[in-house]
C-alpha cells in the first residue's frame, strides 16, 4: 500500500473525502487519477467489487490485507486459486469475507487472462470505452450512467462478474476514466471539458 503524504485538512475537496485523514489522502493522491496500467486497473476493479454494499472506507482500511491475500493482485496467480484458497480466504480477517465476491475475483482473474491471451489489453479496452480520454461529468455525482452500463455489459461479455453498472461507475471514477470531482474541490475540472 502506498504511503501517502499527510493531507491538508483545510484544502477544499469532495464531501465524501472529508471524514478523516485516510480518506483525504486517498482522494488527494489516488482517486480520479488516470490509471493506464492493466494490472493496476484489474486490482482496482477487484476492490470496487468488494465494496459493493459497503463503504469505500471499509475496503480502503483492508487494502493491504487484500493485496496480501490475493497474491499482490497478480492475475496469473489468482487465476490458479481453487477451493482450498477460497476456504483460506473465507477465514482471513484481513479482507471482506464474502464467498461470492472471492469466487468472482478468481473468475475475473481468469477473464483478464483470457482477454490477454486473445491479444486484448485490459487498459486499452477500458479506456477505449471512454474514447481514450477522461470524461468529465458536469452534473451532480451519480451512481451509474449510460457509459457505466455499457462498460458493465462489455465486461460481462468478457466473462467478468460483480461488475454491474454501479460498480463499473465507481471503478471508472476511481481510475480517472470519469472525472467526477465535485464543484469546489481542488481537483474539479471546469465544465467545458468533454461531457459524457
Amino acid at each position: 500500500m502506498p504511503v501517502l503524504p499527510a493531507p491538508d485538512p483545510t484544502r477544499p475537496r469532495c464531501r465524501w473525502a472529508q471524514a478523516d485523514a485516510m480518506m483525504m489522502a486517498y482522494h488527494d493522491h489516488e482517486w480520479g487519477q488516470p490509471v493506464h496500467d492493466s494490472r493496476q486497473l484489474w486490482e482496482m476493479l477487484v476492490l470496487e467489487s468488494f465494496q459493493a454494499g459497503l463503504s469505500w472506507r471499509t475496503v480502503l482500511k483492508r487494502r493491504a490485507g487484500f493485496r496480501r491475500a490475493f497474491a499482490g493482485f497478480d492475475p496469473d496467480r489468482v487465476a490458479r486459486f481453487g477451493d482450498a484458497d477460497i476456504t483460506r480466504l473465507m477465514a482471513d480477517p484481513g479482507i471482506i469475507r464474502a464467498r461470492a465476491k472471492i469466487a468472482a475475483t478468481i473468475g475475473n482473474a481468469r477473464a483478464y487472462i483470457a482477454m490477454r491471451d486473445r491479444g486484448e489489453d485490459f487498459a486499452t479496452f477500458a479506456w477505449g470505452m471512454v474514447g481514450h480520454t477522461p470524461v468529465h461529468n458536469p452534473g451532480p455525482v451519480q451512481a451509474s450512467s449510460p457509459l457505466s452500463h455499457a462498460m458493465s455489459t462489455a465486461l460481462r461479455a468478457r466473462g467478468f462478474r460483480f461488475v454491474g453498472p454501479v460498480i463499473a461507475y465507481a471503478w471508472m471514477q476511481a481510475a480517472g476514466m470519469i472525472h467526477d470531482h465535485e464543484p469546489g474541490c481542488f481537483w474539479h475540472v471546469p465544465p467545458d471539458a468533454a461531457g459524457e
